[in-house]
């Protein structure tokens, strides 16, 4: 008979190997089961633990497998998403492989929410494991599946050894596991566990230490790879720390975590923490648009190694660029922004003053890169420093996820939700402004649902019968005709005249005579304090030249015209050739505007002229044509296949640009 041997958990001796133990845990879970006090001494203190959460959740102890979390597309979009903690994993998993040949084990990988991710091993065993899902897509939380290796690890943060009859459902107690969580560097976020399973035969005390072992390497790599990213986002740092004018540097690392700040900025979240507003799941690129008070878009900077983003750098001016005419009080904080002093722009702006602080629904209309967002943000007001102000683009989600992001949902709620729920962006705004972006690429059941909304002021998360009151200044932006949408049958006739009560119409840039040197003058010296380079000289019939152009990408499309001249300057002052060559390479016609060319455009048609512009100028990489037009890329996918730049199953940009 073996000896009793010391817990590796540090819990109390067992033995668990004793020919009596097997029977004596299976009484003792049955009396569990039936509520009898007596019976349970030989089981292990953090089982009973356990195996109380799962009666408490709910859990049926005759189940006999976990659920399938993820399956086909679904299964290789949660790959993509932890790409990291695979790539990390890869080389033990490939050295492990071949060992765990013949042993009847498996070894596994499972995401921070216990569903597997990979699985190697024993051919048998892996065939096996299919018919309790252990496999990948497999959902091993103990609120999905009771006491498990792998959801008690989890729901303890600790390394957790679970065999056959410890089990809390009867189906998987033919089975032994030892499981251990992989943490994050500095913040002790679990980003996944590393689990050992099998058959009841193939149980060994040391399965334990050796997946603690294993999953020590991988955090290890994890680390490794962080601590160097790390380091490249701090000498990003220091390189602009030698531009004039910074008086201070914010670096978020690619999961949204603050890893430097230094400047004027004390509010912000401790080190090591994600910033409010930032989505792990996002694009870096997408956070420009989410920052939390007090940073800024105009200040976000995303830092790239061979090509990957690998987290931002935030520059804080010395001094603020300020419109020529003073601000007047905090409220008109929000216009400063938006420069320009025509009458189409001024009277766009009094519009926006006018709306200021009434809360009802504000409709946006305007051309890509017209400059939405800033005049939502001036709507936003004297709210701005103590009432949220949340962005959402409606094109940027696939349309069976948006209900769950604007209402949020309840744990089990569909299949994937994280066990705890979340709420959505309607009550993330509460008390401020909720901006909408792309409202016409919204799916006609949830324009209904946005509709109840407005007039109850009420939201139901998915899953739950539980109303939430909300408070909220709704701003939907769109550079669409709607009316055009309603009459196509795309968009509900009773939600737009619900949103267009008010409206705001920005000016495309072609229109706004004389804005053009004013632009000009404060993005060259914003953009040249940015990068640490001199301000370039714009004489008289350079700034003629740009002021008869048609602008088809409007002020986002100087403003990139600028940085282009500051990035590749050879002499102070900018030249006629430079200026040509960029705008014909971007598709559009100097002395267009002039010529009157693009008179009665319609929105769509600037759209697509200025798609069609992000990608000459990207030379056919969508990725860079989104990043320079500030969408996400399934949104351009969506906008090209729309417009027909890009007919279906095309794989090249190239058939785009001959569109």
């Amino acid at each position: 008979m073996p000896g009793r041997q010391p817990d590796p958990q540090g819990l109390p001796p067992f033995n668990i190997q004793h020919s009596s133990a097997g029977r004596d845990t299976m009484l003792a879970w049955e009396r569990f089961l039936t509520d009898d006090p007596h019976g349970i001494d030989p089981v292990r203190n953090f089982v009973v633990s356990s195996w109380l959460r799962s009666r408490e959740l709910g859990i049926n102890p005759r189940g006999r497998a976990a659920p399938l979390a993820a399956r086909g597309d679904a299964m290789e979009h949660l790959r993509e998403r932890h790409a990291d903690l695979l790539g990390a994993a890869a080389d033990v998993f490939a050295t492990s492989a071949p060992l765990f040949g013949g042993s009847r084990s498996l070894m596994l990988l499972t995401n921070p929410d216990g569903i597997v991710l990979d699985a190697v091993g024993d051919h048998q065993t892996l065939d096996a494991g299919q018919s309790i899902h252990l496999m990948q897509g497999g959902d091993w939380r103990e609120d999905t599946v009771g006491t498990n290796g792998i959801g008690t690890a989890l729901a303890t943060r600790r390394p957790a050894q679970v065999h056959a009859s410890e089990h809390f459902c009867e189906g998987i107690k033919a089975w032994t596991c030892a499981a251990a969580p992989i943490f994050a560097l500095g913040t002790g976020e679990v980003l996944g566990i590393l689990d050992i399973s099998g058959p009841t035969s193939t149980y060994q005390r040391n399965n334990l230490s050796l997946a603690v072992s294993i999953a020590r390497q991988i955090e290890m790599v994890m680390n490794e790879r962080a601590s160097r990213e790390r380091m490249r986002l701090l000498e990003a740092c220091l390189e602009r720390m030698t531009a004039t004018d910074v008086a201070g540097l914010v670096a978020i690392d690619r999961e949204g975590r603050l890893v430097h700040n230094s400047g004027r900025l004390p509010d912000l979240v401790p080190l090591g923490h994600r910033l409010p507003g930032l989505d792990a799941q996002a694009t870096v690129d997408d956070w420009a648009v989410s920052l939390p008070a007090p940073l800024r878009a105009d200040w976000f900077n995303v830092i790239r190694v061979d090509g990957r983003a690998i987290g931002a750098v935030l520059v804080i001016p010395e001094k603020p660029l300020a419109r020529s005419v003073a601000v007047a009080d905090a409220a008109e904080a929000g216009f400063s922004a938006i420069i320009g002093q025509s009458p189409e722009l001024e009277q766009a702006l009094t519009r926006t003053r006018q709306l200021r602080g009434k809360r009802v629904p504000v409709l946006i209309e305007g051309e890509t890169g017209v400059g939405k967002e800033l005049f939502a943000r001036a709507l936003h007001g004297e709210m701005r420093d103590s009432h949220p102000f949340i962005v959402f683009n409606c094109g940027a989600v696939v349309k069976e996820l948006l209900a769950s992001e604007l209402f949020g949902y309840v744990r089990g709620a569909f299949t994937g939700a994280t066990s705890g729920g979340a709420i959505g962006r309607f009550e993330q705004a509460h008390g401020g402004t909720l901006c909408l972006d792309e409202i016409g690429e919204m799916p006609l059941d949830l324009q209904s649902i946005l509709l109840r909304v407005l007039e109850d002021g009420v939201i139901y998360r998915l899953g739950s019968g539980q109303p939430h009151p909300v408070d909220v200044r709704l701003v939907a932006m769109t550079n669409r005709h709607l009316l055009e949408e309603v009459a196509a049958g795309r968009f509900r006739r009773d939600l737009y005249h619900r949103l267009s009560v008010t409206r705001i119409q920005p000016p495309p840039l072609r229109e706004r005579a004389g804005d053009v040197p004013l632009l000009i003058a404060h993005f060259n010296r914003q953009l040249a304090a940015r990068h640490g380079v001199p301000e370039r000289l714009f004489a008289e019939p350079i700034l003629a030249l740009l002021g008869d152009y048609d602008w088809p990408g409007n002020v986002r499309e100087l403003r990139n015209l600028v940085e282009s001249l500051l990035l590749m300057a050879e002499t102070e002052q900018v030249t006629e050739a430079e200026v040509t060559d960029l705008l014909e390479r971007s598709g559009g016609h100097p002395g267009a505007a002039a010529a009157g060319e693009r008179s009665g455009a319609s929105l769509e048609d600037a759209e697509r002229a200025a798609i069609l512009q992000a990608m000459r100028a990207c030379h056919g990489n969508l990725a860079e044509a989104a990043r320079c037009l500030r969408i996400s890329r399934s949104t351009l996918y969506r906008k090209m296949e729309r417009y027909g730049l890009a007919p279906r199953g095309s794989d090249s940009a190239v058939d785009a640009l001959r569109a």
